[in-house]
């Protein structure tokens, strides 16, 4: 018998009771549910997200393709502001230095957690002064070569630049790069000519002009020149051979997995911003990466799809904030 039947039958004068209780209860959720749509926060005000690179890229390019979605949601203008330099440091101080209140975010990569380890910025460990949001996208590092150059695979590479007569060079942008080119010299190429570059742009141009051999950049940025056929891409680093370049094997499957390298592409806010705050805008990001025009501009720049949770975005950053540290310690940024 059910419990509301057995009082009843127990207690015949309280069935009054009972249905009052009911509806007042009903009543109690009724109105809870509003309240609690109601404390999902929404800016009331324009929403600044910085990017700390040059306007065109991957980042950029996914940067202003989430925020015209978010306005759209938010009924609020979401303004993209590139702010370029020192490895991306001065925009992301542009994030840890304003007010905790998510109008102002940051979208970063993984260059991020290399901060502290370059010499020239002293220790500055700008994770300590973010929270990390949620994780937009994810793309695969490539890397890239001249279309000329006498290899197609990257353990082809690393045998013609071994006994090439003239040393090889390997043009870098950020500090990821950087660190994969101290990787290469130390174990495979203690030859290699690393030259450092402001911009994938600048790289690209050079190594269709034959003036640098090969790179590590985003994929989107190398497809069009590999269609081209100015360039090539003689391996991927994700752990997934690419979408957009499916026949290029990845380094693990040509054994070399310590080269691997997957960028993600994340939002951070000020240190102390209210976890309600930040809670509100991955439920927004969420919302908005179900829109087809978003997906398409993400699978444009290279990237795949991918929300997280605050919390897991924040596992995700002190993993690979883990193992850059590792490999800082083996092969130093200067």
């Amino acid at each position: 018998m059910p419990i509301t039947q057995q009082l009843k039958s127990r207690h015949p004068h309280k069935g009054a009771l009972l249905r009052c209780t009911a509806l007042a209860a009903a009543a109690t959720l009724g109105a809870a549910a509003p309240a609690l749509a109601q404390t999902t926060w929404k800016p009331t005000r324009p929403v600044t997200i910085v990017v700390p690179y040059v306007p065109g890229g991957g980042t950029d390019a996914t940067a202003r393709a989430t925020a015209k979605l978010l306005a759209e949601q938010w009924g609020q203008p979401v303004l993209v502001e590139n702010v370029p330099g020192a490895d991306g440091l001065i925009g992301t101080r542009r994030v840890t230095e304003s007010k905790p209140d998510g109008y102002t975010l940051l979208l970063q990569t993984p260059a991020i957690v290399l901060t502290k380890h370059t010499p020239a910025f002293k220790g500055i460990d700008p994770l300590a002064r973010l929270v990390p949001v949620t994780n937009i996208a994810e793309s695969p590092g490539v890397i890239v070569a001249n279309a000329k150059f006498p290899a197609s695979t990257l353990p082809e590479l690393i045998s013609y630049c071994k006994t090439a007569t003239t040393p090889c060079s390997m043009g870098t942008g950020e500090n990821v790069a950087k660190l994969f080119g101290r990787q290469m010299q130390a174990e495979a190429l203690p030859n290699l000519i690393v030259a450092n570059y402001k911009g994938t742009a600048a790289i690209i141009t050079d190594m269709i002009a034959n003036n640098v051999n090969f790179a590590v950049t985003g994929v989107a940025s190398a497809l069009p020149h590999q269609k081209a056929g100015t360039l090539k891409i003689v391996a991927s680093q994700g752990i997934h051979r690419s979408s957009g370049a499916p026949d290029v094997r990845t380094v693990i499957e040509t054994g070399l997995p310590q080269y691997e390298y997957t960028t993600w592409f994340g939002l951070f806010a000020a240190k102390d911003t209210p976890p309600a705050v930040t809670q509100g805008v991955y439920a927004a990001v969420r919302q908005a990466m179900r829109s087809p025009e978003l997906q398409k501009a993400i699978a444009a720049a290279g990237a795949e799809p991918l929300v997280n949770t605050p919390d897991e975005f924040a596992a995700q950053v002190r993993k690979e904030d883990e193992r850059f540290t590792a490999l800082t310690k083996r092969f130093p940024l200067d």
